[in-house]
């Protein structure tokens, strides 16, 4: 059926103007982003059908542009304009957290690290440099590899923070596996990076593990 054989009020653009897009379907959304469906599927059953095909959203969003064009009715095209607005949510979660102290905003934290460090296929240590308001100055990736005390090197972390004129720090890293659990090397460096910047009078506010459907926080967890 033709999107415009349908009432107005199940219109995918038609709905989000009317009540939101929060109250939109994973597929209402998808298919507003497609704008048209192919030959025999309108664009609604397209994106049900891809988020079949894909098995989930983090999946076709993070899919490379080969294994992107080979679901049906996508493409180059498509696979620029979705890298697009990728890359345009995380700028504007960014900003939010450039304007705003970021310990009354923790969501926007989690939602902008969720967005950089999930789907990556291997382990990243990353840096968030907050003012003495708690506003994000700029973050890094300092470390790439298996993180563990071997391999996080507190006084890299130190200069990098001195350089950055940091009053406070978050930590963040992925763990590809897909399980956010911290481990007890998780908790070890977190600790000596802890002490490191002790000494430089720079806090640590939290650590937080992004996993495949989790985001765990130390602070939450009471482990800072």
């Amino acid at each position: 059926m033709q999107l415009t054989m349908l009432p107005k009020h199940d219109r995918p653009r038609e709905k989000l103007l009317i009540q939101g897009a929060s109250r939109l379907t994973d597929a209402e959304l998808l298919a507003i982003f497609l704008r048209t469906g192919i030959k025999g599927m309108n664009a609604i059953e397209l994106a049900d059908y891809l988020l079949v095909q894909s098995k989930s959203l983090h999946n076709l969003f993070n899919a490379n542009l080969a294994d992107f064009s080979a679901f049906k009715g996508l493409g180059e095209a498509k696979y620029v304009q979705l890298q697009a607005v990728l890359e345009l949510s995380k700028r504007y979660i960014k900003e939010q957290c450039h304007r705003s102290n970021i310990l009354d905003s923790p969501n926007a934290v989690n939602d902008y690290l969720t967005i950089q460090l999930r789907g990556l296929d291997h382990e990243v240590f990353m840096v968030l440099y907050l003012d003495n308001q708690n506003r994000l100055i700029t973050d890094e990736i300092l470390f790439r590899g298996t993180i563990n005390a071997a391999s996080v090197y507190p006084r890299e972390v130190v200069k990098a923070a001195l350089k950055h004129n940091a009053a406070s720090i978050i930590f963040a890293h992925n763990h590809p596996s897909g399980l956010a659990e911290p481990s007890q090397a998780d908790k070890l460096i977190t600790q000596k990076l802890q002490k490191a910047l002790a000494l430089v009078d720079i806090a640590v506010l939290d650590h937080l593990i992004v996993a495949a459907e989790q985001c765990v926080s130390f602070a939450q967890r009471g482990l800072i």
